[in-house]
């Protein structure tokens, strides 16, 4: 490793762990340009300031008397490799945000502040601003504040242009006002929300999909005309955390599961009482076009699609029948798309516990 020296005769340092691929300039060019973002996701309770060693949150400011306090921690997995690729890194910030939160709010929880860890290899400052850029989207759109996070330049570590990303979520409930799922009940209602895409879930099948069709994510998608392969693959993971806030503090929420890896199969019956299954109407909501693309071209039966992929629904709501209609009032009027798409029964045995009933005139119209 060479070293360069000044006039002391002591060894600078700075350029010497730049040599050996540590930029600390470039870090703090990074840390200057993500200030602003960070600002704008300030909250009551949090003032979103960055550069201290912790940070600090109020929760008496926010309001809350009696709190439980709700953390999970998420990433966004093989679909960072699709934002490297297509080089688009304006977007991939809020799928990490959205696996986080999204988990929160199922359990009745209001986000409150976001930490995240990026490391790469060689640090972009450009890319990296536009990465804590969709952090700082999907903080604003969740309402809580980006308190802190870690950026850490790694060489050996990540090849070429590779990084990755985790997200710290932590949110409260006033006690006694969790969801936990233990008042559901035979003949509930089970609604959908519309999901936005593949979300964050299934993308190590997504690209041996797109590599066994010979597609490059610069490429027209098949499923969307006018849009490039990688940008459609990249739409952000919807965030349902306002809305289904709302309609859970109106009283009309008795359960939520957050549609991601497992699918519909195998996230629903997490928030379900012992003995209790569902059954899901296929024709009451549609098949996203990506969803049936890869289905076909790459013949991924429906048991595999239905445990690998949202097939359209991002999150589940559960309520009683005589609060269904004010439930999706509430969350229609928050926009979202919401589908009336099944109900609770007793399970037909612990492998299935989801039924998917009209699948063949659904999905394969």
């Amino acid at each position: 490793m060479n070293t360069t020296s000044n006039n002391t005769g002591s060894n600078n340092t700075g350029d010497a762990y730049k040599d050996a691929g540590v930029d600390i300039d470039a870090g703090a060019a990074l840390v200057d340009a993500i200030k602003p973002l960070a600002k704008a996701t300030a909250r009551v309770g949090a003032d979103a300031g960055l550069g201290g060693f912790g940070a600090l949150f109020d929760l008496k400011a926010a309001g809350y008397k009696d709190p439980i306090l709700v953390a999970s921690t998420d990433g966004v997995g093989t679909k960072l490799k699709i934002a490297i690729a297509a080089n688009k890194h304006d977007t991939i910030g809020i799928d990490l945000v959205a696996m986080s939160v999204n988990d929160l709010v199922v359990q009745g929880a209001e986000p409150l502040f976001f930490l995240d860890y990026f490391a790469t290899g060689k640090l972009d400052v450009a890319s990296g601003r536009d990465i804590v850029a969709g952090i700082a989207e999907g903080c604003r759109i969740a309402g809580c504040a980006l308190i802190g996070g870690e950026t850490a330049e790694m060489p050996g570590m990540y090849a070429g242009k590779d990084y990755d990303l985790a997200g710290f979520a932590v949110g409260a409930a006033e006690r006694g006002q969790i969801l936990t799922g233990t008042d559901v009940a035979a003949g509930d209602v089970v609604l959908g929300l519309a999901s936005s895409g593949v979300h964050s879930n299934g993308y190590s099948l997504v690209r041996r999909i797109v590599e066994k069709a010979g597609l490059s994510y610069q490429d027209e998608a098949p499923f969307a005309p006018g849009t490039s392969l990688g940008e459609a693959l990249l739409a952000p993971t919807r965030i349902y955390v306002k809305p289904a806030l709302a309609a859970v503090r109106a009283g009309t929420v008795k359960a939520l599961a957050h549609i991601t890896g497992g699918g519909l199969t195998d996230n629903i019956p997490r928030v379900l009482p012992e003995g209790l299954g569902v059954t899901l109407d296929a024709t009451a909501w549609p098949l996203l076009p990506v969803f049936r693309w890869m289905a076909e071209s790459a013949g991924i039966s429906d048991e595999d699609l239905a445990r690998t992929f949202n097939c359209g629904i991002g999150m589940v709501v559960i309520t009683a029948p005589d609060k269904a209609d004010e439930a999706m009032r509430i969350l229609s009027e928050a926009g979202e798309s919401v589908h009336r798409i099944g109900e609770v029964q007793p399970a037909i045995g612990e492998v299935e516990r989801v039924v998917i009933d009209g699948v063949d005139t659904a999905w394969h119209a």
